[in-house]
């Protein structure tokens, strides 16, 4: 008789009917297996009561303007996964991507928690879920994000420049939605203090170096900056839609946090030896911008890539 085992694993019965090498790794559970089918609800646990003095559909608006900006960030950072310019930076990279991905997921539930018709119609019997929904499923118009975070990634330095544009305000931001009359918000806003201070001062940290290393990695550096400065302002505007939810105490008005962030900036150029860029801020189309939909090609692009698999398969279960 051949030997059949291999130490104290015997080798699968080629004649038994679904015999296979996998099989056992999950016990008894075969619902976990290849694909999951059974993700908790993001937001189990959490009061998700609508505070008074706030338009659902307003709350809605603004969990997808801040969910949005981390979905998209997020996206455009794990594009470096395999390509950064060492595994160190792959890996942070790829966690600061993930902390982001986390957060989107957060906000996209609590957008379709506060008012279900944001989230797009889906065949009978999706299994997807609201979230996974809102992410896959919108058109490009549907997006709020800033128009910054989608632009495609450029050099190593360019990443840089755009994570510590982005952090920096979004980090400002959060520190002022942890006191939110909305128990998502503010929990979230919680959490992701402690990440984004990490993903700035990463950020922080590489703007120096490549300031202050070579010729060739300041002249880098400035390119970046000089390009996406024009995008930056987006970041410290106030839309409509955000003074109100500020009015309700629920949100925040980026722009009662535009003098705090351009104090960090500030820092952070001197001891670079980097003047502050000049220029106009990019122009929107009639008023509108990134939080009104108005997006650049490029997203139109990452999200054709980004939703093609879940967009094929509807039906499926991930």
């Amino acid at each position: 008789m051949p030997d059949t085992t291999h130490g104290s694993h015997p080798a699968p019965d080629p004649n038994a009917e679904h015999g296979s090498i996998f099989d056992g790794l999950l016990g008894s559970d075969a619902s976990q297996w290849a694909f999951g089918t059974d993700f908790e609800d993001p937001l189990a646990g959490v009061d998700t009561t609508i505070p008074d003095g706030v338009a659902p559909a307003d709350l809605a608006a603004y969990c997808l303007m801040l969910a949005d900006d981390a979905l998209v960030a997020s996206h455009r950072l794990s594009e470096w996964c395999s390509r950064a310019p060492d595994l160190e930076e792959d890996i942070a990279l790829a966690n600061i991507a993930l902390d982001l991905l986390g957060q989107a997921r957060l906000l996209l539930a609590r957008a379709a928690a506060a008012d279900p018709a944001v989230t797009p119609a889906l065949p009978a019997g999706s299994p997807v879920p609201p979230e996974d929904a809102l992410a896959f499923f919108r058109e490009q118009e549907a997006f709020r994000n800033v128009r910054l975070v989608e632009v495609p990634n450029g050099d190593f330095a360019h990443t840089v420049v755009r994570l510590l544009l982005f952090a920096t305000a979004r980090l400002a931001l959060l520190e002022r939605l942890a006191h939110s009359r909305d128990h998502v918000l503010a929990a979230v806003a919680a959490k992701g203090v402690k990440e984004v201070t990490y993903h700035r001062d990463y950020a922080g940290r590489w703007f120096l170096t490549l300031a202050r290393g070579t010729e060739e990695s300041r002249r880098r550096l400035l390119a970046a900056l000089q390009e996406l400065w024009p995008l930056y302002p987006e970041m410290t505007a106030t839309h409509d839609v955000e003074a109100r939810v500020a009015a309700a105490g629920v949100g925040v008005d980026p722009a009662t946090a535009a003098d705090e962030v351009d104090v960090v900036l500030e820092q952070v150029f001197a001891m670079s030896g980097v003047e502050r860029p000049e220029g106009a801020p990019l122009a929107g189309v009639r008023g509108r911008t990134g939080r009104d939909g108005l997006h650049t090609e490029a997203l139109s692009r990452m999200l054709a890539e980004m939703q093609v698999v879940a967009r094929a398969h509807p039906l499926g279960r991930w």
